[in-house]
């Protein structure tokens, strides 16, 4: 099966998973087009029928009949590119590491956007500037009348979901606490590296890219928080945008024994947020709750269970299910003490 040249590419300028796949399209080198706005118009155009749930961003690509499909899902899509042009991966050659990637990048995908969706839009003054750029790179320019209309459509719609991410008065200061601490950890991290895992780009920096790309440069209050704490993250999130020009051995990898300390930081971050909202949620989508709460930070935390972060965990225990016993102890050693070993469901 090979992929489309120039692959295409349907996103939203404000979208952080499309941030992250473009900028691993650009390190990867692969040709693509870019299409900004709803992919509805022009998935209509060619016949190809919506994907479900839809997502941004959205690539067209065959599937095993040469067939034309809508895909989305920027973890997986990764995965198949990767394997469909090995050259450039941004999979770590060691399984162990490749294993602590994945962690990451799931960290990013499903926690780093709450930091996103909160800040984007429980501010007002954050919620007029999202409400008035995102039309405009959506729809396209208007007049003034009509881009009143339309943000103030938008802005009821994405504050009154705020809840999805679990965003709310009670959570604020946990979700401003957790970032303040990331952009610290990685102002120490980035003091002597250039990357997350190794001396060449992964998967997991793309992903946290695409997060920080918004708060880094979108959205007013997060962005005020970003060069107050970590100047060095604003500095990376400016070089991971485009990755095109460097060049990568095998031996950048490395392995997992050779991360410095401050991934072991990074990781009991992951512990403290990602894991207990992971095993709240998975746990209620077990019994059927359409709620759940949990312990974060010594504070309440409740929001809606969501069925695809209860796959998100499974996902994350067939990686480690997959990995050999030799590379099982490597990770548990690792996250030993994290509080991300308990992830690693006794099932």
């Amino acid at each position: 099966m090979n992929l489309p040249n120039p692959l295409v590419v349907l996103g939203g300028v404000g979208s952080p998973y499309t941030r992250k796949m473009l900028s691993y399209l650009r390190y990867k080198r692969l040709p693509h087009k870019m299409i900004w706005g709803d992919p509805s118009k022009y998935l209509d155009q060619e016949g190809i029928e919506k994907p479900k749930p839809s997502l941004l961003p959205t690539f067209v690509l065959p599937d095993e009949d040469g067939n034309l499909k809508a895909v989305t899902d920027s973890t997986p899509l990764i995965r198949r590119i990767d394997k469909e042009v090995s050259e450039r991966s941004t999979i770590p050659s060691d399984p162990a590491l490749a294993f602590i990637n994945y962690l990451i990048e799931d960290f990013a995908d499903e926690w780093g956007t709450k930091y996103m969706f909160h800040y984007r839009w429980h501010d007002q003054k954050d919620a007029n500037n999202a409400g008035t750029i995102l039309p405009l790179q959506t729809i396209g320019m208007m007049p003034d009348d009509m881009l009143n209309n339309v943000r103030e459509m938008i802005s009821k719609r994405q504050i009154d979901r705020l809840w999805v991410v679990g965003s709310n008065n009670d959570t604020a200061p946990i979700i401003d606490a957790s970032l303040r601490r990331l952009l610290v950890i990685l102002e120490k991290h980035f003091a002597s590296a250039s990357y997350l895992l190794s001396k060449r780009p992964s998967s997991s920096d793309f992903a946290l890219y695409g997060q920080l790309s918004q708060l880094v440069n979108f959205d007013p209050t997060p962005r005020e928080i970003c060069h107050e704490v970590s100047l060095r993250t604003v500095a990376w999130v400016g070089l991971i945008e485009d990755q095109s020009g460097i060049e990568v051995t095998d031996e950048q990898w490395g392995s997992i024994e050779s991360l410095p300390s401050t991934v072991k930081d990074l990781l009991i971050e992951i512990g403290n947020g990602y894991v207990p909202a992971q095993l709240a949620n998975a746990r209620a989508i077990e019994n059927g709750d359409k709620e759940w709460e949990t312990e974060i930070d010594n504070c309440l935390w409740k929001q809606k269970s969501f069925p695809y972060q209860a796959k998100c965990l499974k996902w994350v225990n067939e990686e480690y299910s997959a990995l050999e016993k030799n590379d099982r102890k490597k990770v548990n050693n690792l996250l030993d003490g994290t509080g991300c070993e308990r992830l690693i469901l006794k099932l």
